[in-house]
């Protein structure tokens, strides 16, 4: 299987592209809208049919690149169930399966960063997290329906109860990492290890961020798979 992390600095977005090395399909995972040319250009020199773009949950602070990219390679656009999207081609279901060739990707409900996220099991071997598990921490719960506790439990009893070997690669960076593990994780995440419940849901609560730059811009788009809308009369 050919896996590369690919980074946006201006949102600290991790896209990542899987593709099988004798039928060469290939998937995006979080593609960011700003990085369309980057992606095309590694597919063509890697020799890759796009077939898939997965998201793991609506976006705020990026507009993704999957309408461009349909309207360009003819691929499918995946998003997760009860995503408030009318233009998916496919809403993934938790335990649903989707197999491209030698890849096989799992979805594991994880709701609580949004209502409707999702993570990806790769090969039994590495897990894509989006924002519900990032590398010692974790994606915010105060907007989009988030919910605080519905995150810890799709950490606590969803994500941690994985193999600690599997690799942990998630859809946003703003400390350098790269790659974790879930044993990494239940050891030294600050925001699970040594909170109960209502101690993270507490946590959460009193964070106070800021919204993100781009969402007022991002989450129209992103409920269009990336078009933006017109704003003139």
């Amino acid at each position: 299987m050919l896996f590369r992390q690919l980074f946006d600095r201006d949102s600290s977005t991790y896209t990542y592209l899987l593709g099988d090395e004798e039928s060469r399909k290939s998937l995006l995972v979080d593609p960011v809208l700003e990085q369309i040319n980057r992606d095309l250009q590694l597919l063509n020199e890697l020799d890759l049919k796009l077939e898939y773009i997965i998201e793991t949950h609506i976006h705020a602070d990026h507009i993704t690149a999957a309408a461009k990219l349909k309207e360009i390679t003819g691929c499918k656009t995946l998003v997760p169930s009860g995503a408030k999207i009318g233009c998916a081609d496919h809403f993934i279901k938790n335990k649903e399966i989707i197999e491209l060739s030698g890849i096989t990707i799992q979805a594991i409900n994880t709701p609580g960063h949004t209502d409707s996220h999702m993570s990806y099991l790769v090969n039994n071997e590495r897990v894509l997290t989006g924002d519900a598990l990032l590398i010692r921490g974790c994606g915010r719960t105060d907007f989009q329906g988030g919910d605080a506790g519905h995150l810890y439990d799709s950490v606590k009893n969803g994500l941690f109860t994985l193999p600690d070997s599997i690799l942990v690669y998630p859809a946003h960076d703003y400390h350098g990492y790269s790659v974790s593990t879930i044993g990494e994780e239940k050891l030294f995440n600050p925001r699970f290890s040594h909170r109960n419940r209502e101690d993270f849901i507490d946590f959460m609560q009193h964070l106070h961020l800021a919204l993100p730059d781009k969402i007022m811009e991002a989450l129209p788009a992103n409920e269009h798979c990336g078009q933006l809308t017109d704003q003139t009369d």
